[in-house]
């Protein structure tokens, strides 16, 4: 208010003074040209001054996203002690710190959170401890373990949120009901508008993976506003609101109707270098490039990736490639690694080798007799007749043996992996062959033993219509009579050919002697003809 005076007072006597001016003395134009920009200047700081006052400084702790391709995404800066700091790469959860900080902005899911760009000599940060529950209105509302800290010659914090889009009140950020960005405000999307590509869509949005369920108030029923079109994605769009639209084919849609969706956890984190996608360096897509991933917590780190790329549990864990990967804390129970907090420290990379390293074997049926026949629940086998059972699995080891386990008793055979194979022949069947078969493949890799094992082969014995020995001995007759049949039907017509051919060549030559003989007594006189027939 003392500056707001002290502005009026002094245009008040600056017009004053071009007042008496006028009144009292004549004044050169000059003059009087020279005074009317200062009034016109000192008007504007006023107005100036008093829109400053009344725009009131952002809260404490208020957050925003700079320098990024959408108003959803950027560098986070935190509003502290009256000027924005960027803020400095601290530990941040993505389902609690960086959803508040999504939902503060009126922005949907987070999708991905990243370091930014190295902090410019000169220029501060803050790095702000806090505590979210994922519940949270804005970062104000969160815990402040600490007072903050200024960093210098850091990372910025980089946060990307979906803008459009959001799934709300699921148990993770890939899974809630569905919510669309519609005039400033979220509205629920009804059932009928919505199908797998739009779903498709949606899922690819939000960083996460394919649908994995789609369905009516399986997130709540939805309050509120409700969306008013129907989405026909093809699934290849980027973002949902890139889908063409149609007007609804129901008028209304009905309270408890809203769409839940459940997307699968995004396939962002791999294995390299081990032969096995379940064994090797840790590395997570970041940005579009894959990174190495580095870490304090070796086991529980190991145990969040083997957990995500559905490996079993973790067997050994070992120093990686490099010392300079992104830094990741997990305290063990997260079902992504994206769930983790994310530091901005370089740490150690880490080689992890999961349970579930070899891959799961083949197992099939044989035989040379044709004596197996596709049942109800399995190959059936005629009694007698000899068959074998294959076991194989991919090239991922040298190595290895293979077990043929066998339910109905408690006999097993076991033969070394050729060519990453074993056949088991069996002469004859009959009852005691009957059951479930099974290949457990062993080999011993990274110092351990390994095993995995087949889906179950279920084989049924069945009497034969005929003994053995008379179907072999019809199969042969058969196989003889065929060839004969073949060997007559080739030889036959040859031979008739053969007649027909020295029976006309027979009349050829009776033709031509006649012809050779009427050409004769044409030229002889009638007392030769006379005597030749007399001779005749």
């Amino acid at each position: 208010m003392r500056d707001k005076s002290k502005s009026l007072a002094v245009c008040s006597t600056l017009l004053s003074s071009l007042h008496d001016s006028r009144l009292v003395s004549p004044v050169e134009p000059q003059l009087e040209a020279d005074m009317i920009p200062a009034v016109v200047l000192m008007t504007l700081l006023w107005s100036t001054d008093l829109q400053a006052q009344s725009v009131s400084p952002p809260a404490e702790y208020s957050v925003r996203l700079v320098d990024g391709t959408t108003s959803c995404s950027g560098t986070v800066e935190v509003f502290y002690r009256g000027e924005w700091l960027s803020q400095c790469s601290g530990l941040w959860d993505m389902m609690t710190d960086v959803k508040v900080v999504c939902r503060e902005l009126d922005c949907g899911n987070p999708v991905a959170e990243s370091r930014g760009g190295l902090i410019e000599d000169g220029r501060r940060g803050v790095t702000l401890y806090i505590s979210c529950y994922g519940n949270e209105s804005s970062i104000r509302q969160c815990d402040i373990i600490e007072e903050p800290g200024v960093c210098d010659g850091e990372y910025y914090r980089h946060v990307t949120c979906s803008e459009s889009v959001r799934l709300v009140d699921g148990a993770g950020l890939c899974s809630g009901r569905v919510e669309v960005k519609s005039n400033q405000s979220w509205a629920s999307v009804c059932e009928a508008d919505f199908d797998r590509q739009d779903a498709e869509v949606v899922c690819g949005e939000l960083g996460c993976g394919a649908p994995a369920a789609l369905q009516r108030g399986l997130y709540g029923g939805g309050e509120g506003q409700t969306w008013d079109k129907e989405f026909q994605c093809k699934g290849k769009e980027s973002l949902l609101l890139d889908c063409d639209t149609s007007d609804r084919k129901h008028n209304t849609c009905l309270p408890g109707n809203a769409v839940g969706l459940t997307c699968s956890e995004p396939d962002d984190v791999r294995l390299v270098g081990g032969g096995s996608r379940c064994a090797g360096e840790v590395e997570r897509s970041d940005q579009g490039e894959w990174r190495t991933v580095g870490t304090d917590d070796w086991d529980d780190v190991a145990a969040v990736v083997c957990r995500q790329l559905g490996c079993g549990s973790t067997v050994s864990v070992l120093p990686g490639n490099t010392t300079r990967g992104v830094g990741v804390t997990c305290p063990g129970s997260e079902s992504s690694l994206r769930r983790c907090w994310r530091s901005s420290y370089l740490l150690p990379g880490l080689t992890v080798i999961c349970s579930d390293l070899l891959v799961q074997p083949d197992i099939f049926l044989t035989d040379s007799m044709g004596g197996v026949s596709r049942g109800h629940q399995g190959p059936e086998m005629f009694r007698g007749y000899s068959f074998t059972i294959t076991c194989s699995t991919q090239p991922q080891y040298p190595g290895g043996s293979f077990l043929l386990t066998f339910t109905g008793s408690n006999r097993t055979q076991t033969q070394l992996a050729v060519n990453h194979s074993a056949a088991f022949l069996f002469p004859a069947a009959d009852d005691s062959h009957q059951g479930n078969y099974s290949c457990v493949y062993d080999n011993y890799v990274f110092s351990h033993n390994f095993s995995s094992e087949s889906e179950l082969l279920f084989l049924t014995i069945t009497a034969s219509p005929l003994p053995a020995f008379i179907i072999r001995h019809v199969v042969v007759l058969l196989i003889l009579l065929t060839a004969i049949t073949t060997s007559y039907l080739y030889y036959k017509p040859t031979r008739r050919q053969k007649r027909v051919n020295r029976v006309s060549s027979m009349d050829l030559y009776v033709n031509a002697m006649e012809t050779v003989s009427l050409s004769s007594r044409a030229e002889a006189g009638p007392g030769e003809e006379r005597a030749a027939q007399g001779t005749e």
